[in-house]
C-alpha cells in the first residue's frame, strides 16, 4: 500500500468517480494497442507536452512528463467541470501553481476539448497564442489564475478555497455540493515563503476541500533539491494541521486514485498528497536530471521518448481509440455538470448601494480626522450593505481601521467576513486574489512600509484584473518614533509603477470617501488606498466625479497664480499653510491636491492647464521619493521630497528635520520666483 495515512473507504468520498477506477497497475512500455485507455491518455499527455516544448524551442518538459499520471487521474476521475463551459460556476478549481509546467495544463485542455486545439499547441510560447509560457487567466479557457512566480498559485488557491467555503456557508450548501480546489505544486512552490504562510493559515482555519498534489521529483534548476531543501515536508504540513497522503510511485495509477479518494474524503482539513515522481520520465538520458527541467529535450532525446512510449503519430495528433474515449468521458462530465445545482455566488455591489452606504458617513469639520479613520468609517458602512465585502489585516486591524463587523472567520466556521491573516502580508495579498477570483471584494491592509511584502501578489492582481482593495496606512515620515524601518520612502513610487493599479492618497476625510467610491467601482482592477496615521484638517469639499475624471483638484485657487504647489495626502494641508504664508508676502499660490497621480499625469496638457497653468513654476510636495514627479515640474520647478531614509523621533520633529514645514515649503516656493 502506497498511502501513508489510514484512509476512509472510497465510498465515503463526496466526489463520485467518472467511469471505471484504475486498477493498481503501473504504466508499462508498449504500443498504444497494448495498453489500457488510462495509460494511453497518460502517454498522449507526455508526448504532447514534450512536442510543444520542442516546437517552441523553449519551455519545461520535465514536470509534465513526471506528473502526467497524477494529472490524468485527477482530471478524469475527480475534477468536476464542464468541458463545454469552462466558466461553469459549479466547477472544481484546478491551479497549476508550478506554472512553468504549463505544457501539462495545455495538453489536458486539448485532451478534454476545452478550446485548445492542435494549432494552439504548435504555437506554444508564441506571441498572440492562447498557450503562453505560463498560464494566464483570461487568456486561455480553463486557466483559473495566472501562475508562474512560484508559491503564488498555492497561496491564491488558499483564497479560492476560502471563498468557496464562505460562499457555501452563506448560501447553506451541503457538503455533497461543495466545490474542491485542487493544486499541482512543485518543490519550488514549497520552498517559497508565501506558500508556507498560506499553508499555515489554511491549516489553522481547517480549510477542507483544498487538495495540493506535490510533485516530489527532488530536482530543481541548479540540480538536486538536496542542495538547499532537506526538510521533512510531510511532517511540516502535518504540523500545519493538514492531512497528508504519500504516494511512493507516481506511475501507479491505483495508488494515486487511493490518495485522491482519501484527500476528498477529509472535509475538515486541507490535504497534501506527496507524489514521488521522476522528472522528465521516459527521456532516455535526461530523466531524473536537471537537464529535463527547463529546456527542450532535443530531437534525439524526444525520438527516444516517443520510441519508449510506442508513439509514432505526428505531433499533436491523437489515436482514434483515445479520441473516442474522450468523447464519452467529456459527455459524462457534461451530463454531471448539467445535473448538478449551480451554487450561489456573491453579488457585486452596484453604484447605488455604494453611494447609499457612503452617504451615511459624516464628519465634524471642526475636528481633524486621520484618513485611516475616515476610511474605517466608510468601510463599516459599506460592509453593512455589501455582503461580498470581506477581508482583514496582517495583525493590524485596529491600527489600519479595517475590522469588519460580525464574527471573524475561524477554524471550521466560515460565516463571518473578517479574516485574521496574522503577520502574513505576502500570503494575505495572494489570498485576496483568490477571494476575488471566488466572487468576493477583498479588502486587506497593513502599514505602507510593509506593502513590499504584498507587492508580488498585488502585481498579479493588476495583471489579472482583480478588484482587490489594499489599504496601506502610516504613510509617511510622520510615523515618527518607530524610525526609518517603519517610515515609507520609496513605497509610493514602487506601487505607482504597477500597470493597471490605482494608487490613491487622499488629503482629508472627504477625499477618502471619494477614494472608496472609486475603489468600489473598479471591480476589474486593484486599488490601493494610502492613508495617514495623523489627524488632518478638513479641506473644501470636493465636487462629484473629480477623482475619476482628473485624479486631482484645486483646493486653493488663484486666477493668476505666481506659483502652483502640487501635493498629495497629508502634505496638502502643509501646502495650504505655505500658501497662506506666501499670501502675506503678496505671492499668489494655488494648491492642487493630487489624490491619483497617474490619472492626473495622463490628462492632456489642455486638461492639466486648468489646474497647473503653463509658464507658472510648479513646486511638488510629497513625503516620498521624487520618482515620477519630474515630468510635472520640468526644468523650472522643484520637488520637496524624501530621497533618503528617515530617523527616529517625534513625527513633527522628523518632518521638520527633513524640510516638511509650512515655512520651509514657502521658502522653496519663493526660490522659484524670478
Amino acid at each position: 500500500m502506497q498511502i501513508r495515512e489510514p484512509r476512509p473507504q472510497a465510498s465515503s468520498s463526496p466526489r463520485a468517480h467518472l467511469g471505471s477506477r484504475p486498477t493498481g497497475h503501473r504504466l508499462a512500455a508498449g504500443g498504444p494497442s497494448e495498453v489500457c485507455l488510462d495509460e494511453l491518455a497518460v502517454r498522449a499527455i507526455r508526448v504532447t507536452a514534450a512536442d510543444m516544448v520542442e516546437a517552441a524551442a523553449s519551455g519545461h518538459p520535465g514536470l509534465p512528463l513526471g506528473m502526467a499520471p497524477a494529472a490524468w487521474v485527477l482530471w478524469s476521475r475527480y475534477l468536476r467541470f464542464d468541458p463545454g463551459r469552462p466558466e461553469w460556476a459549479g466547477r472544481d478549481r484546478f491551479i497549476l501553481s508550478a506554472g512553468h509546467g504549463s505544457a501539462l495544463l495545455y495538453s489536458l485542455l486539448h485532451l478534454f476539448r476545452m478550446g485548445v486545439g492542435p494549432d494552439d499547441l504548435a504555437r506554444f510560447r508564441q506571441c498572440g497564442s492562447p498557450t503562453p509560457g505560463h498560464p494566464e487567466r483570461g487568456h486561455t479557457p480553463g486557466v483559473e489564475t495566472t501562475t508562474g512566480p512560484l508559491g503564488q498559485g498555492m497561496a491564491t488557491a488558499v483564497g479560492m478555497a476560502l471563498a468557496e467555503r464562505m460562499a457555501a456557508t452563506g448560501s447553506g450548501e451541503t457538503d455533497e455540493r461543495g466545490r474542491f480546489t485542487f493544486v499541482l505544486a512543485s518543490d519550488g512552490d514549497l520552498m517559497e515563503g508565501v506558500a508556507s504562510e498560506a499553508s499555515s493559515l489554511a491549516g489553522h482555519l481547517g480549510l477542507g476541500r483544498l487538495v495540493v498534489l506535490w510533485d516530489d521529483n527532488r530536482i530543481s534548476i541548479d540540480g538536486p533539491t538536496t542542495l538547499a531543501f532537506t526538510e521533512d515536508v510531510p511532517a511540516r504540513y502535518r504540523a500545519y494541521g493538514w492531512s497528508v497522503a504519500e504516494v511512493d510511485d507516481g506511475e501507479d495509477l491505483g495508488s494515486i486514485d487511493e490518495a485522491l479518494a482519501f484527500a476528498t474524503s477529509d472535509l475538515d482539513r486541507p490535504t497534501l498528497v506527496r507524489v514521488r515522481t521522476t522528472i522528465g520520465r521516459g527521456a532516455p538520458t535526461k530523466a531524473g536530471t536537471a537537464a529535463a527541467h527547463g529546456a527542450p529535450l532535443g530531437a534525439s532525446e524526444l525520438a527516444g521518448l516517443r520510441a519508449a512510449l510506442g508513439w509514432d503519430l505526428e505531433p499533436f495528433h491523437l489515436p482514434s481509440q483515445l479520441t473516442d474515449h474522450m468523447t464519452r468521458l467529456c459527455d459524462r462530465k457534461r451530463n454531471e455538470a448539467f445535473s448538478s445545482p449551480t451554487p450561489c455566488e456573491p453579488l457585486p455591489a452596484d453604484p447605488g448601494t455604494v453611494a447609499a452606504a457612503l452617504s451615511k458617513v459624516s464628519f465634524d469639520r471642526s475636528h481633524p480626522v486621520a484618513t485611516r479613520q475616515a476610511s474605517g468609517a466608510a468601510l463599516e458602512e459599506l460592509a453593512l450593505m455589501v455582503p461580498s465585502l470581506v477581508g482583514g489585516s496582517a495583525d493590524l486591524a485596529e491600527s489600519t481601521c479595517t475590522r469588519l463587523p460580525g464574527p471573524p472567520v475561524s477554524n471550521g466556521s466560515f460565516t463571518g467576513r473578517h479574516i485574521h491573516f496574522g503577520v502574513r502580508e505576502h500570503a494575505m495579498a495572494a489570498i485576496a486574489n483568490g477571494l476575488a477570483l471566488g466572487g468576493f471584494r477583498p479588502v486587506v491592509s497593513t502599514f505602507l512600509v510593509f506593502s513590499d511584502y504584498a507587492r508580488p501578489a498585488l502585481r498579479l492582481a493588476a495583471l489579472m484584473g482583480l478588484g482587490a482593495v489594499h489599504i496601506y496606512t502610516h504613510d509617511s515620515i510622520w510615523v515618527g518614533e518607530d524610525g526609518p524601518t517603519h517610515q515609507p520612502v520609496e513605497q509610493l513610487a514602487a506601487l505607482r509603477a504597477i500597470p493597471g493599479s490605482a494608487v490613491l492618497r487622499p488629503s482629508d476625510a472627504h477625499e477618502t470617501l471619494d477614494c472608496w467610491r472609486l475603489a468600489m467601482a473598479r471591480q476589474a482592477a486593484p486599488t490601493v488606498l494610502v492613508l495617514s496615521r495623523q489627524a488632518l484638517p478638513h479641506l473644501p469639499p470636493p465636487e462629484l466625479g473629480w477623482l475619476c475624471e482628473r485624479g486631482a483638484r484645486t483646493v486653493v485657487a488663484q486666477a493668476e497664480p505666481d506659483v502652483v504647489i502640487v501635493s498629495s495626502g497629508s502634505e496638502v494641508c502643509l501646502a495650504v499653510e505655505a500658501a497662506e504664508i506666501l499670501a502675506a508676502e503678496r505671492v499668489l499660490a494655488s494648491v492642487v491636491s493630487v489624490a491619483w497621480r497617474e490619472r492626473f499625469l495622463a490628462l492632456t496638457p489642455e486638461e492639466r492647464a486648468t489646474m497647473v497653468p503653463p509658464g507658472v513654476p510648479v513646486l511638488v510636495v510629497e513625503a516620498g521619493s521624487r520618482l515620477g514627479w519630474e515630468s510635472l515640474t520640468g526644468g523650472d520647478g522643484d520637488i520637496v521630497c524624501v530621497d533618503r531614509f528617515g530617523m527616529s523621533g517625534k513625527g513633527a520633529e522628523v518632518a521638520a528635520q527633513m524640510g516638511f514645514t509650512a515655512h520651509a515649503v514657502a521658502s522653496r516656493a519663493l526660490a522659484l520666483l524670478p
